[in-house]
C-alpha cells in the first residue's frame, strides 16, 4: 500500500471517529441543554437514522478540513 492510500485511510477514519464524538455530544450534552423535555437523552431515543444524518454532515465536514491539513488531495483543487 502506498504511503498515500494510508493517508486517507486515517483521514476518513479519523473523520468519522471525530463526526461521531461530536455527534454524540451534541445529542447527549446539547439537546436536554436546550430542551427540558430531551432529560436522559439517548441515541437510541433519538433515533439511530436520525444520529447517522447527524453524524455523517459532521465527518464529511472533518474530510474536508483533514484532507486540506494532510495534503491526501481525496478533494480536487
Amino acid at each position: 500500500m502506498s504511503p498515500l492510500f494510508i493517508r486517507r485511510l486515517i483521514v476518513w477514519g479519523v473523520s468519522f471517529a471525530l463526526g461521531f464524538a461530536v455527534a454524540y455530544i451534541l445529542v447527549v450534552v446539547g439537546l436536554p441543554a436546550i430542551n427540558i423535555n430531551a432529560r436522559g437523552m439517548t441515541i437510541e431515543r433519538y433515533g439511530t437514522i436520525y444520529f447517522l444524518v447527524t453524524m455523517v454532515p459532521l465527518a464529511l465536514v472533518f474530510v474536508v478540513w483533514l484532507d486540506k491539513f494532510m495534503g491526501t488531495k481525496i478533494l480536487p483543487d
